[in-house]
């Protein structure tokens, strides 16, 4: 094989290299732009619009022990988002919900349609907190907050007054970065955040609203940043 052959074969070959590499940094890139994508979510209960509404949140003895303000904080929080995206919607007061079940020490063994009719409203949105946590369990070293709760509706007059119209489990975590030691972040940020990711979803089954199409890959920090 003569000199000028070889190098012609050299050259072929880095150029198609060359190109894989274009072609596999294009596909990367395209696929992290994909991750990034967010679409419309529709509502899952429209029946909030133009309504009175109690938002009623609940925990067990031990929680409300552990964190004597999540609830009030929850009720607040939710109240906001939904007063602020809901059309039409009346909340009351959460002060006075809260107080109400203050001056109600069994109220949660009241019919639930009792409920509608003792707060005055035509809509109790119910969120029963089942978990909150800002560490693995066993592992204090680790910020892994968590939350869960179960969200129902019940309805003034409804068919079954007594029952849920319609209901969810609802879960949130925060931070994003997998194992974040303790020393990276207080307590008090991690708390915020964990709450506020939990608002949000809850608040999201109410109103269309935008979201990331692929939420595990979404990275928030680089949303800003397509947006700009």
């Amino acid at each position: 094989m003569n000199m000028f052959l070889r190098v012609s074969l050299l050259a072929l070959a880095a150029a198609s290299l060359s190109g894989c590499a274009v072609l596999y940094a294009a596909s990367g890139m395209a696929q992290n732009f994909e991750y990034q994508k967010e679409i419309v979510v529709h509502a899952q209960y429209e029946g909030l619009d133009h309504h009175t509404v109690a938002v009623l949140v609940d925990s067990d003895l031990a929680l409300r022990y552990e964190r004597p303000r999540l609830v009030p904080e929850l009720a607040v929080n939710i109240s906001r988002a939904l007063a602020k995206h809901v059309t039409g919607i009346k909340i009351l007061p959460p002060q006075a919900v809260i107080q109400w079940q203050y001056n109600t020490p069994e109220w949660n063994l009241l019919p639930r349609g009792e409920v509608c009719e003792q707060l005055g409203v035509e809509r109790v949105l119910w969120v029963d907190l089942q978990t909150f946590r800002l560490h693995p369990q066993g592992n204090t070293w680790i910020w892994e907050g968590v939350v869960e709760a179960e969200v129902g509706v019940v309805e003034e007059g409804g068919l079954d007054p007594d029952a849920f119209v319609d209901a969810w489990r609802i879960s949130a975590a925060f931070p994003d970065i997998n194992s974040l030691d303790r020393d990276s972040a207080s307590e008090e940020s991690i708390r915020l955040g964990l709450e506020a990711n939990f608002v949000k979803r809850t608040a999201w089954l109410f109103y269309s609203h935008v979201e990331p199409k692929y939420p595990d890959k979404f990275r928030s920090e680089n949303a800003s940043e397509q947006a700009s």
